[in-house]
């Protein structure tokens, strides 16, 4: 039997702001940047590419990635850690 799902666990744990600002914000930059490889991709084949869902998750991403800054940085000025729990979770489409 093939199994139809997986968790990874990419991140556990307490930090800092700085640190915590390292791990999120290269998470999202990651993201971004596959989305703009993945519109570049679109495009080489066709430069009438439809290309309205990357161009929206990288709009998308940015945006999370401005909030982010601005939380990171209201809980740096108290000096107060951040707890962050992130799981993959990835399962068999049908």
């Amino acid at each position: 039997m093939i199994k139809t799902d997986q968790k990874i666990q990419l991140v556990d744990g307490s930090f800092t702001a700085s640190e915590a600002a390292d791990v999120i914000l290269a998470l999202l930059d990651e993201k971004i940047n596959f989305h703009k490889l993945q519109r570049i991709s679109w495009c080489e084949g066709s430069s009438d590419a439809n290309t309205n869902y990357p161009d929206g998750r990288i709009q998308e991403l940015q945006n999370e990635k401005r909030i982010a800054k601005e939380f990171i940085a209201s809980v740096r000025s108290e000096g107060k850690r951040l707890r962050i729990n992130g799981t993959l979770e990835i399962s068999l489409e049908e």
